[in-house]
């Protein structure tokens, strides 16, 4: 009867704040490693300058409760053009920033190195796979109306 109770006051307070409880699958309470962002059209012409090209960006998030190394791991887009992390791990919790240009990569950024850019600005497709080939996320986008997509 008390966890009846516990229950009803619990759906009653969430309804008065407006939200809903909804069972949660089990990959979110886990967490994941998962595309988050891809800004694919950044600001002004596209007219090639490293600081251009590192405006265009993919973020990959890490929900789950441990870090994950990202070694050999590949962000790929729907023309092939793949970026494959070195020795690099990813903290719990934490967002890495995959830029297209030149930098020095850090715990949150990563450079491609690219002289041009990767993400087309009108549709495209993210891929994640794992050292060993395996998809972890995809994400993909069709709009000129946005410079970016939330994953």
């Amino acid at each position: 009867m008390l966890r009846t109770r516990t229950m009803a006051a619990a759906a009653a307070a969430a309804s008065a704040a407006g939200l809903a409880l909804l069972p949660m699958p089990a990959q979110a309470a886990a967490g994941s490693v998962h595309l988050y962002k891809i800004y694919y059209d950044s600001p002004g012409s596209d007219r090639g300058s490293n600081a251009s090209l590192n405006a265009e960006y993919v973020q990959i998030r890490n929900t789950t409760s441990t870090a994950v190394s990202l070694k050999g791991w590949t962000l790929v887009d729907a023309s092939n053009h793949r970026y494959v992390f070195g020795a690099y791990t990813l903290g719990r919790g934490k967002t890495v920033t995959v830029h297209t240009g030149k930098g020095t990569n850090n715990a949150a950024h990563r450079y491609q190195g690219r002289a041009w850019y990767v993400w087309n600005n009108d549709k495209d497709t993210a891929t994640l796979r794992k050292s060993t080939g395996a998809r972890v996320d995809t994400c993909s986008y069709n709009s000129t109306r946005a410079d970016y997509k939330l994953c």
